[in-house]
């Protein structure tokens, strides 16, 4: 989860959304008193659970660990497949808009002759 987290387009979308609900909640009232109620929510059925889970996690803590390594090794190997998870998301949207641009320019140019 980690490894996930810490790639350059999942941490980049992570704090785009971030920055998007705290303006919003702080923009709307409305929405604000409705996402406040649903973090207290959450943060305690988190609590609520963390506890029951525990020992669940203590007795699968090797299997947890042997699906880590895999999934480790299988996200080093996507990331060496595909270089856009080591980019942000404001880089490839303009790299997206550049190429979208480009395209129609060529179009233009070949309707236009």
């Amino acid at each position: 989860v980690n490894q996930v987290a810490n790639l350059t387009l999942v941490s980049s979308a992570c704090d785009m959304v971030s920055t998007a609900y705290a303006s919003t909640k702080e923009s709307h009232p409305y929405i604000r008193s409705v996402c406040d109620a649903a973090e207290k929510g959450v943060k305690s059925v988190t609590e609520a659970t963390a506890s029951c889970v525990q020992p669940v996690l203590t007795t699968l803590e090797p299997h947890v660990v042997a699906a880590s390594k895999y999934a480790s090794q299988g996200l080093d190997k996507l990331g060496e497949k595909l270089p856009l998870l080591q980019k942000p998301v404001e880089q490839i949207l303009s790299d997206t808009k550049e190429q979208i641009a480009s395209g129609v320019a060529d179009a233009k140019d070949a309707v236009s002759s």
